[in-house]
């Protein structure tokens, strides 16, 4: 008998000894950092909708490319059509901002891009205002938030923003007021990459221009695909484009 006991304990031993290590949890800061690489980037699609608290409806359904250079984001092509069917696209090349649609304006005979020295230019009241594909927004946006599996829930203030986004620091709702939250659910893949961010805040303290936005809700589901992928963004021909 304490033979038969003796070896069971020894068993028991072994294979508590050999079970396989669990794999340590990726960190998606650094996940992300790593294919922050020249040439590649990342596809999204995405659906903008507006509320006024009583009513809600589809605003903007959108799709984009964004390519990235040694310091993070380099150019980015994304285009929308709105509710009453109008397109807009925009461009950026990391020099400049190229427009077209009912973004560009009136423009010349023959001429359908409206060139802007510079970057900027998105998002707009309507798209995205938080980028996961920034490491500094991405990690601001996990420590604020709750994790549960793959998901992160929580919220943010523009004000916060603004210290740690280029993208949101060159948005249209970049001055609103600082105290804006936008409430936001994250969700990881397996590899530890972002695969889909809901994001939603109302707006107050709307610059001159966008008076009727005051008081709104924007709520936008961005679903990003193709992480890592060769990408090449390609600005106008110049034959269309006017300053």
């Amino acid at each position: 008998m304490r033979k038969t006991i003796s070896v069971l304990v020894v068993c028991g031993a072994f294979l508590v000894g050999t079970a396989p290590a669990q794999a340590a949890p990726k960190d998606p800061v650094r996940v992300l950092k790593s294919t922050l690489t020249p040439g590649h980037g990342v596809r999204y699609t995405e659906i903008a909708n507006w509320s006024d608290g009583v009513e809600t409806s589809q605003a903007y359904d959108t799709k984009g490319v964004l390519q990235f250079g040694k310091k993070g984001l380099a150019a980015y092509d994304i285009a929308s059509s709105a509710w009453d069917d109008e397109k807009d696209r925009v461009i950026y090349n990391g020099k400049a901002t190229y427009y077209s649609g009912a973004l560009a304006g009136e423009l010349p005979n023959g001429k359908t891009w409206l060139e802007v020295p510079g970057g900027g230019g998105m998002p707009s009241e309507y798209d995205h205002v938080l980028d996961p594909t920034e490491p500094t927004t991405l990690s601001a946006l996990l420590k604020k938030g709750g994790k549960s599996g793959n998901t992160v829930t929580g919220t943010i203030t523009f004000g916060e923003l603004r210290k740690v986004s280029a993208w949101f620091s060159r948005s249209d709702p970049r001055s609103w007021a600082s105290d804006t939250e936008v409430s936001y659910k994250l969700t990881l893949s397996s590899a530890g990459l972002v695969s889909r961010l809901w994001s939603s805040y109302t707006a107050k303290g709307v610059s001159e221009g966008y008076e009727d936005f005051e008081g709104s809700t924007a709520i936008v589901d961005t679903r990003y695909t193709d992480w890592g992928a060769k990408v090449s963004v390609k600005t106008p021909s110049p034959k269309t484009v006017t300053e």
